[in-house]
């Protein structure tokens, strides 16, 4: 077999091209972007991201990889990893353990033969750099020698976190090596939607990953207050050659008894699937944190679930909502650069970013479904006041309203597949899906309330009867709730409250 995988990996086709795409999930992706004082954005290095979506006879395999420095690791990742778990490894009589054994191996099998692939450019550059000479002058042919250290660098660099998803046997497993995350959405018994986040990013954030770096010898305190680690924020990732063969040349791990980044996936399952009906997201790290710049951290996972139910409420493809969920989160951080306002300078630039949609159980609308279970989107109005400016706008929203089921403000914490985690703060909401852009995303986000921010000196004074007049418009939304709901029996097509 391992000789299988040697031929197929050498072939300059991709042998995945012959893998079946699964039709169950939808990606969608944006390239970085860096904004300019005028609010233009221009890419400032080629994509990195990576990702695929097989499905086979016995499972359906999933993966978004964010690489840095280059795609190279990202790009032999998503290639190579398939070979180490679509080639029969995998097998419907195998345990939740013998799954989770399977996964780990995969994983240090990719990195040990991505290693082997740059062995001979990272022997070259190590004998090369024994001939340049140390000095500022260089002679021709030290700078050619130092052209070619270059080139070399730009080769073996880079690295990749992972997020993979295996489905087998109507189980779900969930692999995590890095900072991108994995989001559970499930109709919970009592007909709510559950928002789980499957495991933790691995940073200095998590003191799961300090406790394991203090073992080795490391400094936690130092570790959380350094952050950054080579350039990255993430404590495990594949590749990058400089961290996992010369730590010891880096300050903040050079006490390590042992190799401290690691490319160990964290696994999580399996999870039961049978009866579940919603969706998994498995985002990369960009997207991530292109929503926490424009609206801050706290409600990112409601926020992305929102939008992926407000599409997934109007298309018929999944590939069509998913790239409208990126392209929103593009939009609204774009927004914030522009703005001005307090979220402005975390928004200068963002990331690759990589949304892949998994339904599990779930019918697609035809444009006149809800999020959750049926029902329809009624059109109301609602002035937009900008923070800088006493001009106002109308912006026309679509409130849902659910046959039955609500979104409601899931867990932050994390979760173990397996668990029958609760939901915080448990709240029905109504989801709003805006046709502006500088809007947010639902109700349930925290964002900047720009929507619905207070009017100050301009609110409205309460007329001789003491009421005050309407902030919202619900003209259209009575009309069109009166006439589906009419029996027939002269129910007013202006229906609204008296």
């Amino acid at each position: 077999m391992a000789a299988q995988r040697r031929s197929l990996m050498q072939s300059h086709q991709s042998w995945t091209d012959a893998l079946p795409l699964c039709q169950l999930c939808g990606v969608g992706s944006a390239t970085n972007c860096v904004y300019g004082p005028d609010g233009k954005g221009t890419q400032s290095h080629p994509n990195e991201d990576g990702h695929f979506r097989f499905s086979t006879e016995c499972c359906f395999l999933y993966g978004v990889f964010n690489g840095y420095d280059g795609n190279r690791v990202a790009s032999f990742v998503s290639q190579r990893l398939t070979a180490e778990l679509l080639l029969g490894q995998l097998s419907a009589g195998h345990t939740d353990a013998d799954v989770r054994r399977i996964l780990s191996q995969a994983f240090d099998v990719v990195e040990k033969s991505y290693f082997e692939t740059i062995d001979d450019a990272l022997a070259e550059k190590a004998s090369l750099q024994t001939q340049l000479p140390e000095g500022v002058y260089l002679s021709a042919q030290n700078q050619k020698i130092a052209e070619r250290l270059k080139a070399l660098e730009q080769e073996v660099s880079g690295g990749a976190t992972a997020i993979v998803a295996l489905i087998l046997n109507n189980k779900l497993y969930i692999a995590n090596v890095g900072t991108n995350r994995a989001l559970l959405c499930k109709t919970t018994t009592d007909g709510q939607n559950q928002v789980i986040q499957i495991g933790r990013a691995h940073t200095t954030d998590n003191d799961d990953e300090l406790s394991r770096l203090a073992q080795l010898g490391l400094d936690p305190v130092r570790l959380k207050q350094t952050g950054l680690i080579s350039g990255q924020s993430s404590t495990r990732r594949i590749g990058d050659y400089k961290v996992k063969f010369n730590y010891t040349d880096i300050d903040v791990l050079s006490a390590a008894k042992q190799k401290p980044i690691i490319s160990e996936p964290e696994i999580q399952g399996g999870q039961s699937l049978e009866g579940v009906t919603g969706f998994l997201l498995l985002m990369s790290e960009g997207l991530i944190k292109a929503l926490e710049s424009a609206h801050g951290p706290e409600q990112v996972n409601q926020e992305i679930v929102a939008m992926v139910a407000a599409e997934l409420a109007q298309q018929s493809s999944l590939e069509v909502a998913a790239q409208s969920v990126v392209e929103r989160v593009k939009r609204l951080h774009h927004d914030a650069y522009v703005s001005g306002r307090q979220r402005a300078p975390h928004c200068a630039r963002h990331e690759d970013m990589t949304l892949l949609i998994r339904v599990i159980n779930y019918t697609l609308a035809d444009g006149s479904l809800t999020p959750t279970q049926g029902g329809r989107i009624y059109p109301v109005s609602v002035p937009y006041s900008n923070h800088q400016s006493t001009s106002k706008t109308s912006v026309t929203l679509s409130l849902v309203m659910p046959a039955q089921g609500t979104l409601t403000n899931g867990s932050n914490t994390t979760a173990t597949l397996g668990e029958d985690t609760p939901t915080a703060g448990q709240s029905p909401t109504a989801t709003l899906q805006s046709t502006n852009t500088h809007t947010q995303s639902s109700s349930s986000s925290s964002g900047d309330g720009s929507l619905f921010r207070q009017r100050g000196s301009q609110a409205a004074q309460p007329d001789e009867t003491g009421r005050v007049p309407p902030y919202v418009d619900f003209t259209q939304f009575y009309r069109l709730w009166g006439s589906d709901h009419s029996d027939g029996q002269g129910l007013s097509a202006d229906l609204g409250p008296q």
